[in-house]
Order: C-alpha cells, then structure tokens, then sequence
C-alpha cells in the first residue's frame, strides 16, 4: 500500500517537475526573492528563507529522482531479459547480469568486446577473399 502510494506520488511529482512550467515557475520565485532584496534590506533572515526552501526541494527531489531512475531501470531490464529469452540466437546466461559486481560486469564488457574484434577481423578476411574470387572470375 505505501509502496503504491509512494510510487504513485513520486512518478506524478517528477511528470509535473520535468514540464517547462516548473522551470518557469521556479525561475519567477527565485526573481521575486530577488526582488525582494532591497525590501528586507537582503537581512540574514532573507537569505535564510530562500536557502532553506531550495535545500528542502533538493534534498526531496534526490530521492523522487532515484525512485524515478530505479523503476524505470528495472523496467529496462525485464525487457531486456525478455529480449534475451525470446531471441534464439541470445546467450541467455547474460540475463540478470546488473545483479553482478562492477568487476564482473567489466570483465563481461571486456570479453564481448573483444569476441566482437575477433568477429569484425574474420568478416574483413572473408570479405577480402570473396571480392579477390569475383575479381578473378
């Protein structure tokens, strides 16, 4: 239940805080807060107010954009691994693999890099051989 309502608050927030209006909005404060300066004599109570609101919405902010971020990684990995598992040509051991650590990760990286070079290399030598053949015959 609070899990949905998080979900469900945390995804209408960062729709409405990615929209051009919020920027816009957000702008126009900071102006009036500016423009206010000569008003309150730019006292330390001014700056507070201001300082305090944008620590506030920032440090919110971080964890609706960490929510936002892990939902929609997850998202791209269940397709992926669905990817994966549907294609017959795909090695099938590679779903799940963000479960491993960053060195592991790297080696796989690494290996598939270079098995692609190996490729690349072996597709060049067969090409070279067909266009010698054609230039032959």
């Amino acid at each position: 239940m609070l899990d949905h309502l998080f979900t469900l608050i945390a995804g209408r927030v960062a729709a409405l805080a990615g929209q051009p209006i919020a920027f816009v909005l957000a702008l126009t404060v900071i102006a009036l807060w500016g423009l206010t300066g000569p008003i309150f004599h730019y006292s330390d109570t001014w700056q507070l107010v201001v300082n305090t609101a944008t620590t506030i919405i920032t440090f919110l902010m971080v964890f609706l954009i960490q929510n936002s971020q892990n939902r929609d990684s997850a998202a791209m990995q269940a397709k992926l691994d669905e990817l994966l598992r549907a294609v017959r040509e795909a090695r099938v051991q590679f779903i799940g693999i963000e479960h491993k650590t960053d060195r592991e990760i790297e080696a796989i990286r690494a290996a598939l890099e270079e098995e692609c070079a190996h490729e690349d290399a072996r597709e060049r030598a067969v090409t070279a051989s067909v266009r010698k053949l054609r230039a032959r015959y």
